[in-house]
Formats: structure tokens, sequence, C-alpha cells
């Protein structure tokens, strides 16, 4: 067994609840053969070890051979995923409506094809009223098969009726595909550039969008084609910046579900993500008190979906409730409370028990870099910025990259540590030119940076008022207000300016912003 299945196989048996060993121990136990004895003291050791050591296993299992131990590993992984999915049958309807297709197919082969066609007309039912699409036309082109064999006395009207339904669901199936293959598209055009940088850009994604944006009414789609309807065009809102139609987008996503209670259960993901993109479109559009209210609700996301068996659900309600709980400190320039949790974070972040990627990671560390600078705690800001620095820039998120290292020259600026900053000005100037990145806010905080450097700061109001001007006017303009999407630039020139603390200025701006919304 190759080290990469052996370290699949650890992390599965690292991934078990209590209640899952327990379950797979008496499932292995169901047969009392030598080779099942085997892999079930393999299973002991790992669960046990928590890691694979060859010389550990063999040592511990005597009659074990090493030439036996690729076999026995590779048994092992298909004799657990064969219990999971027993266990899990009851609680997932995907695999229970697959699990009838099976018994479906063991009648067949028997011949016996009156019970077999039972079966699938209730999975049937399931299937599409839980808008399992994919598994009802499986379902369909079995019925065909069978019924084909198996002559009836209303097999004319049957035939009629099978291709009709098999002719509507792969239309149904097809249109919701083109949406969420669109989706997918326009998230991965997002980890290349991130917010459209410039008109070029701006026109660039609209035309990539509307290229691909089949020629159907919201209206003729079913449920998940218009799930990934609005998924497609929250992301093509939120990259351009157009936060309001981002909104309206991620609303209907939402109401959609709460228009259909069943369906929060059966595709609890894409319920999640909706309520994780209404908050972003929130707090990018800085409605302070809608956004609490949805905060609400995705806190009591637990209440209205069990998850306890459902690792990567768990795992996605963490991730949102993390990045939100970080955004509503922004919002409240509440900071200092804030760097209360990230040693919890931290520890989460290192153990990361659900595999999140390294895009979530980053965007992570920029997150934690931002409370720290936002409470003055400038060294800590620099540690976590230099986890982005130091890891070498892919084909994804140049932006984070980009913004943490204005962020860090800043950072060492407050810090008073001139002889670097020069040098990181020049460092961070090749960088943007470099990934094309050069737009005007970041060239005047550069200009700034390289004027003021070595200047008593007696005289630097002054300086610090003029930059606040230009970039105030820059904010204004849709094609060059992308970089305060990363940097509340103008609250840190307000704090210089008036001898503040940078969570007093947003403060003031929140209580402005509630007053004038009352």
């Amino acid at each position: 067994m190759p080290k990469q299945k052996t370290d699949d196989l650890v992390q599965l048996i690292r991934s078990l609840t209590q209640a899952e060993k327990r379950h797979f121990r008496l499932f292995a136990t169901r047969n009392q053969g030598a080779e099942d004895m085997l892999f079930l003291q393999l299973f002991d050791v790992l669960d046990k070890k928590g890691e694979y050591e060859e010389a550990v296993v063999l040592k511990k299992i005597s009659a074990l051979k090493k030439e036996q131990l690729p076999n026995l590993k590779a048994h092992l992984y298909r004799q657990l995923l064969t219990s999971l999915r027993l266990l899990s049958k009851n609680r997932s309807e995907d695999i229970a409506l697959r699990e009838s297709i099976d018994y479906a197919r063991v009648l067949y082969d028997k011949g016996l094809y009156r019970p077999g066609l039972e079966i699938l007309a209730k999975a049937k039912e399931r299937a599409l009223a839980g808008q399992f699409k994919a598994i009802a036309l499986e379902i369909i082109e079995f019925e065909k098969l069978i019924e084909g064999q198996y002559i009836t006395r209303s097999i004319e009207g049957r035939a009629r009726e099978l291709a009709l339904q098999s002719a509507a669901l792969n239309r149904e199936i097809a249109l919701t595909h083109q949406f969420s293959n669109l989706s997918l598209e326009m998230y991965g055009l997002y980890l290349q550039i991130g917010f459209a940088r410039n008109r070029e850009d701006h026109e660039r994604v609209k035309a990539f969008f509307h290229h691909r944006l089949p020629d159907t009414a919201f209206d003729d789609l079913d449920f998940l084609g218009q799930i990934f309807y609005c998924q497609a065009h929250v992301w093509l809102y939120h990259i351009c910046q157009e936060f309001a139609q981002c909104y309206r987008h991620a609303q209907k996503w939402v109401y959609l579900f709460d228009a259909a209670p069943a369906m929060q259960a059966l595709h609890s993901a894409l319920y999640l993500k909706g309520i994780h993109n209404l908050l972003s479109a929130l707090f990018n559009s800085l409605h302070d008190r809608r956004f609490e209210a949805v905060w609400h609700q995705l806190n009591a996301f637990p209440e209205r979906v069990d998850f306890s068996h459902n690792r990567n659900l768990e795992g996605l309600f963490l991730l949102y409730r993390h990045i939100h709980l970080i955004n509503l400190h922004y919002l409240q320039g509440d900071y200092a409370q804030g760097v209360g949790i990230i040693p919890a974070l931290q520890e989460l972040l290192s153990r990361n028990p659900y595999n999140w990627d390294q895009n979530r990671i980053l965007q992570f560390h920029y997150r934690i870099a931002c409370l720290h600078f936002g409470n003055g705690d400038y060294g800590p800001a620099i540690d976590f910025l230099n986890k982005i620095i130091n890891q070498k820039a892919g084909d994804y998120r140049n932006d984070i990259h980009c913004f943490a290292r204005i962020l860090n020259l800043i950072a060492h600026y407050e810090l008073g540590n001139m002889d670097l900053v020069e040098h990181l000005a020049k460092s961070v100037y090749r960088f943007l030119l470099h990934i094309e990145d050069l737009q005007r806010v970041q060239r005047e905080l550069l200009l700034f940076i390289r004027r003021v450097h070595g200047k008593p700061t007696a005289g630097l109001a002054a300086e610090f008022a003029a930059l606040h001007e230009k970039l105030s006017a820059v904010m204004n303009d849709p094609f060059e207000r992308r970089p305060f999407m990363y940097l509340d630039i103008l609250s840190w020139l307000e704090a210089k300016l008036r001898g503040a603390s940078i969570q007093h200025i947003i403060r003031e701006k929140r209580d402005r912003r509630l007053l004038s919304r009352q």
C-alpha cells in the first residue's frame, strides 16, 4: 500500500467518533475468520497509536507477516468505508437511495422483476422529492431496462411515461449543471484575481460571466438550478464589488431554503453557504444591523440542522462562524475583544481537523493580522503577515499576498523600524509590478512611506492630511476602491491625524452609520 494510501487510512481512523469505532468493531466481528481478526487487530493498533509505524505493527501482531501488510491495510480501509456507509444510510438520503438501487439490482439479477420495480418506484419518488435528480434519472434508466424484459398489460403507457420522465429530467439536470459549472468557474476566477482590480478586470469578468450564462429564466429552473443561479450571480457581483446586487442574490438564495424547510436538511452545505454569502455581502455593504440579525441566524444553524454525525458540515459551520465573528469585531471596531479569540483559532488552524485548504488558512492569517494591527499589536501582526509573505505566492490569492506586504510595511513603520521600511517599500513595489497590481492607492501609499521616511514625527501631520485627502477622493472611484476592501487605510490615517486609536475611529463611523439608518 503506497504511503499516501497509508496516510489516508490513518487519517480516516483519526476522524472516527467513539460511536463509529464501536459500530466498526461490531461490524468487524460479525465473522470470525483469521483475516478478519487480523484487520481488526491492525485497526486497534492504529487507533491506539494514532500513527503508522511498521515495526510497531509487526511487533504487536505476531501472526502478521510483513508481505501481508499492504493487502491487510487495503482490506481494513475498505471495511471501514463499508461500516461507515452502513452507519450513514439513515442520516444521508442519497446513500439510502443508492442502497435501494442496489437492492433492486440484486432482485433483477435473480429475475425478480416486479419487487425490483416496486423498490425503484418508491426510491424514485424520494429522489424527486429531495431534488436528487441525477439519482432519479439513474432509477428511471434502470426501470426502462426492466420494463423492456418484464411485459405487463400497461407497457405501452408505461413506456411513454418513462420516456417523458427521462427527457424532462435530462433537461433539468443539464440546466442545473450549466449553472453549477458557471458558479465553479466564477470561484476559480476569484481565486486568481480576488476583487476586480480595474476597469479591464471588471469588463473581463462581466464578459466571462455573460458568455457562459445559459439563456434560461430563473422560474424555469428546479430548486437546485435556482440555488446555483444565485450562487453564480453572487460570485459575479462579489468580484465586481457590486454588493447591493450581491446581497439581493444571496438573500434570494437563503429565502429559497427558508421557503422549503425540508431542503435545509437534505442540502445543508448549500444552505449554510447561502447564509455565509449573505453575511459577506452585508459586511461588505456595512449593514451592521442586518449583519447582526443574520449572524444570529448562522449561530442558530445547529438547532435547525443536526450535523453531529457530519464532520464536513461541522467544519463548514465552524469555518464560517470564525470568519464572521472576526467580521463582527471589524464592524464594531472591537479589536481588543477580537484579539481574544485568536489563541483558540490559532490552535484550531494548527490542528486543522477539518482539512481546511491553504486558501482558507491564508485568509485567516491575514484576518488575524488585521485584528492585531487594529488593536495596535504591530509585532504579532507582523508575525502572522510573515506566514503569508514567506509562503511562495502561487497562482491564487495574489491579492492577499499583495496587501499582506503593504500591511507589513505599515506595521514596521508604526514600530519605527526605519532601517527596514525603505528596503520593504522597494520590495513591495517590485512585487506589485510583478503581479501587475499597482493601483493608485498602493502607489500613493508607497510614495507617502518613502516621503516621510526619516522625518521627525512633529512635521508629519500635513503629510497624513494630504494622503487622506487623496485617498478619500480615490475611494469614490469604483475601479480604484478595491484596496479599501482589504485595508481600512482611511481609518488608520484619521487615527494618526487625531491621535486616537483605530478602534475609536471605527466605532465613531459605526455610530454615524446606525444613526443615518434609523
